[in-house]
Order: structure tokens, then sequence, then C-alpha cells
């Protein structure tokens, strides 16, 4: 059973008010705007620090369960026995508990790692794990160039935080001929997916067939990520 302690007060904030100091021309003025908060979150398994990521403080449930999934450290939910987000003086803390099988190759591939290497390649150690082959996919999703359009136009009107700061990514599942089944923000263009990934996750039934959509450039990593969620390989219908 999966619980959630989120941290209370001021750092599950998504967004500050900053003063910042503008310059038109010869003239400087200060003005006011919000800008996305943006903390230390330390994604730990059984008590083991696994990476430490720069991200937005909402949805850390998700996000701890997303990247556990897009990274191999599991490949169900199931294999999470508890849950814990907790604030810290330094930032905060998913706590991750694993079932005994997937706890011992999570340590076996900890002993194997020489460190986080980066965004979106935490905690590889070889060319061959960053080139990791993705598990196959499904195909026969087929999306029309209307389809596409529409889901592009209707994910601005979704990002609450992106709307209200102009500064955060978004990754949503979108349901040609539906709309999203979800969507979810953070600074960082890996964490938005992995907040996704953690979100379809935790729905309990299998997504719909629907195609990820980012407002980010989609590099190897984003797609071995989408692969690793369900994502299908997409056909074009000429309709």
């Amino acid at each position: 059973m999966l619980r959630r302690q989120d941290p209370p007060g001021p750092a599950m904030a998504d967004a500050v008010r900053a003063q910042p100091l503008r310059f038109r021309g010869p003239a400087a003025a200060i003005t006011p705007r919000d800008v996305p908060e943006e903390t230390a979150v330390a994604l730990v398994h059984d008590a083991s620090t696994t990476a430490v990521m720069m991200a937005t403080p909402s949805d850390l449930t998700e996000f701890g369960l997303g990247f556990s999934l897009t990274e191999g450290v599991i490949a169900n939910v199931s294999e999470v026995r508890d849950i814990d987000v907790v604030a810290g003086p330094d930032g905060i803390e998913v706590r991750m508990w694993l079932s005994p099988r997937r706890s011992a190759a999570a340590a076996a591939r900890r002993r194997r790692q020489a460190g986080p290497t980066g965004c979106g390649l935490c905690g590889v150690d070889s060319l061959a794990q960053a080139l990791r082959a993705p598990p196959a996919v499904g195909r026969g999703l087929m999306l029309r160039p209307q389809d596409i359009h529409a889901a592009l136009d209707a994910l601005p009107q979704l990002q609450t935080l992106g709307d209200l700061t102009r500064a955060v990514h978004a990754a949503g599942w979108s349901i040609p001929g539906v709309g999203y089944l979800a969507v979810r923000e953070d600074v960082g263009r890996h964490n938005a997916l992995d907040k996704l990934a953690g979100a379809l996750a935790m729905a309990g039934t299998p997504a719909p067939p629907g195609a990820v959509v980012l407002t980010s450039r989609v590099s190897v990593e984003m797609v071995q990520k989408a692969a690793m969620i369900g994502a299908q390989e997409i056909g074009r219908a000429h309709v």
C-alpha cells in the first residue's frame, strides 16, 4: 500500500514572487513576476540515494515512482511497498521502500554505479547503459495531422504553472479524439515526463493508447523514457 506524506508549508509552493530588475533601453525598473519554485529533491530507494534533482516541488510521489519506472529501478508500482515525501532543511526526500526482490536488484545496480552523470542519464557508468535498448513498444496508434495540431494547441491551456511563470516544461498524455488524460509540469523536462509516468502508473489501469506531447526537445533519453511508460510507435493516417 503506497502512502504519501507531503511536506507542509512554503516548500510545496509551485511559484514564488520575485522582484527582478528589468532593463528597457536606458531605463530600469523593478517589475514583480512569478517564477517557478525549484528545490533539491533526493530520490531515495531503501535508504540509499539514487539521484538528486532540482525540481518543482509538486507531484513528488508521482515523480519518485515515474523516475523509478523510466530509469528501470522498478518494473511496476507494485514493487514499491511504501513511499514518503519528507521535507528537510536542505531540500526534499522522496523515500521509497522496494519489494525484497526488487530491493536486491537495486542494491546490485548501485554497486555497479560510478555516480550520476547528468540530467536524464542518472546513475549510468558506461556508454552501453546510456544507450540502453528500451523495451519493445506497441504499434498501431494512428494520428491524423489534425490530431497532432489539436494536441499541440490544447497543451498550453492545461499548463497552469507555465501560464503563470512562462518558465517550465510540460509533458502530457494525449488521446486522439478525446484530449489529455494527464499533464504534469516541472522546471526540468525530464522531471515533467517522469511525473507524467508516475501519474499514469498510479491510475491503477493501463492508459488508453495515446501520444506523449512535450514542450521540450525530444532527446534520446526522452524517447527512452517514453518507451518505458508504454508509448506506442505512431503511424500517420492520411485523412
